[in-house]
């Protein structure tokens, strides 16, 4: 009986352009974004502290949504899939918000 011992075929195959253009430009989005954030950083006056604060928060969710939409790929799954999770996130923001303020009306002395 003989063995016959056939070595396994190796294919490689080309890259996928599409992919790595997709990859480079999520990179230079968030890039951007980044460079907007250093941008409002160091050239906002120390005087609008509460507008470059709320810059910030909205540059950090636009981020983190773009990042959980891309690598996550919860941009391409159902709508009801998407829904599901944004709706309890806007509920806790909205509560965070809520403790907060509520936290520092304390603290002021007005409640």
């Amino acid at each position: 009986m003989a063995h016959h011992h056939t070595e396994p075929q190796i294919t490689v195959l080309p890259p996928d352009t599409a992919k790595i253009k997709k990859l480079w430009m999520t990179a230079l989005i968030l890039l951007v974004i980044t460079v907007l954030e250093f941008i409002v950083a160091f050239t906002i006056p120390h005087e609008y502290k509460d507008l470059r604060v709320w810059i910030f928060i909205t540059m950090t969710i636009v981020k983190a949504a773009y990042i959980v939409g891309e690598f996550m790929h919860l941009r391409y799954e159902a709508k009801f899939l998407l829904w599901s999770i944004l709706v309890p996130i806007i509920f806790i923001v909205w509560m965070l918000v809520a403790f907060i303020y509520e936290g520092v009306a304390m603290a002021d002395g007005k409640l």
